[in-house]
């Protein structure tokens, strides 16, 4: 995967602010106390869809329309995050979105994609499945499939860690949720176009560690299911391009529990008031649980909000 410089970065940042305001970095008390250490939260839940993925869409659409002017309309898979952020882009270039979900997914993020316009297909029992369906479909009906991990994502994505550098300087070590994967290639990408040194460390959820799995082994291992709460970790086959650049770049990749996220989740409501969803509180759960991290100032990606109610009440209880 060819990463993007820091002239492309900032042009895409050119985009990204057209849509979205950059979103803030806080460094809250009683998180730095359950830590032991300085801790830096990186909000991508305050962004208007809840997430970090609407950067990379924002991009991504654009760029499309440029190289597309008549691209009759686009589809892609998700569970949710990167939907929405297809969805919200399209709308504002007038393209119409086909978005296909797995069953049981998160009822507020099929509402959220339905009220940005966007046709929704429920398809197959994870997001593995709804992804070879959406791929058919877009076959079938001539239209374009934008992937969840692209480099055509990544100069988007990038801008939200380009963000998050530049105004807390002088990071040790950096957590980010893994899903495919266009969150940490961000991460990677402003880190190395900034020529910075800080460490980057890959949180995955337990129940679904194919990165952790496929990143010790020095290949693809795709596992068989990827049931966790955490919905936007839930990928059982890893990218490729992905995996190439997290061997080259990350030192380890941490994996969380189901009772460590619903703690997180909790913890960010507890210390912060703010929401986070499962994979938005992964990284904050990898942070609490490392022990390597005593004097040294953390960055933590809260990477989306987008939470269902029953889940969210029961990690207060």
């Amino acid at each position: 995967m060819k990463l993007p410089s820091l002239g492309e970065i900032e042009a895409a940042s050119e985009i990204v602010y057209k849509s979205i305001q950059a979103s803030p970095q806080i460094s809250w008390p009683i998180l730095n106390e359950r830590a032991g250490t300085e801790l830096w939260i990186k909000h991508e839940n305050h962004n208007p869809t809840g997430s970090f993925k609407v950067r990379g869409g924002l991009i991504y659409v654009e760029r499309l329309r440029e190289r597309l002017p008549d691209c009759p309309g686009i589809c892609c898979a998700t569970r949710g995050n990167h939907g929405q952020s297809v969805a919200f882009a399209a709308r504002q270039h007038g393209l119409s979105t086909t978005i296909v979900v797995p069953e049981g997914n998160s009822s507020i993020k099929n509402q959220a994609m339905r009220a940005l316009g966007a046709e929704l297909l429920v398809y197959g029992r994870d997001f593995d499945a709804a992804l070879e369906y959406c791929q058919d479909i877009a076959t079938r009906r001539g239209l374009y499939f934008v992937p969840s991990i692209d480099t055509g994502l990544i100069p988007g994505v990038a801008t939200y860690a380009l963000e998050f550098f530049r105004s807390v300087p002088q990071l040790d070590r950096i957590y980010v949720p893994i899903g495919l994967g266009s969150g940490i290639c961000g991460v990677i990408a402003a880190k190395h176009a900034l020529g910075l040194t800080t460490e980057i460390v890959g949180v995955v959820a337990s129940n679904a560690n194919t990165y952790q799995l496929s990143f010790a082994a020095g290949r693809a291992v795709p596992t068989n299911s990827a049931d966790t709460i955490a919905d936007g970790l839930a990928v059982r086959k890893p990218s490729l391009e992905a995996l190439k650049l997290m061997e080259a770049e990350l030192t380890t990749i941490i994996a969380v529990d189901e009772e460590e996220i619903l703690q997180a989740i909790r913890y960010y409501f507890l210390d912060t008031h703010n929401v986070a969803e499962g994979a938005g509180a992964a990284a904050l759960a990898a942070a609490l649980k490392d022990e390597t991290k005593p004097g040294q100032r953390l960055g933590v990606v809260l990477s989306g909000s987008n939470i269902d109610c029953e889940l969210f009440c029961s990690a207060l209880l």
